[in-house]
């Protein structure tokens, strides 16, 4: 089970997203936008945020740039949830810092991979960055 942060305005997508995340064993805590899910990740530091990228106030890019800056929340995966991917759009994507992105309206056995892959690669690194060298080994 890993904690996974929904940033979404969209009330219909946030409870769709929230469901399927919980049938598959997760926490889930919401945010509505930007700002508010900087708080929440600092103060919860979830696994994974899935981020909206368009909102109010603060957009899903700017929020994501915000988290992958501050070395407390820089090595949570996000995902990028976008009604709008067009040509160019991954790119503006992956330079705010976003790890991958899933396209609304989401295909629900894609969106539960993409989740559990991300959530595969942030154990991976954390395996790693817990490996300590003894003096003997050095």
């Amino acid at each position: 089970m890993a904690t996974i942060l929904v940033v979404e305005d969209n009330q219909t997508s946030r409870k769709l997203a929230t469901m399927l995340l919980r049938r598959a064993g997760h926490e889930v805590l919401q945010a509505e936008e930007g700002a508010e899910a900087i708080r929440v990740a600092g103060d919860s530091m979830p696994d994974l945020i899935l981020m909206d990228v368009q909102m109010a106030g603060m957009d899903g890019l700017t929020a994501t740039a915000i988290l992958k800056r501050n070395r407390v929340t820089s090595a949570i995966p996000i995902i990028a949830l976008t009604a709008f991917a067009m040509r160019g759009d991954e790119e503006k994507i992956r330079a705010a810092g976003c790890d991958d992105y899933i396209a609304k309206p989401f295909h629900y056995p894609d969106f539960l991979s993409r989740v559990e892959n991300a959530l595969a690669g942030r154990s991976k690194r954390h395996a790693g960055s817990d490996v300590r060298i003894s003096p003997a080994a050095e």
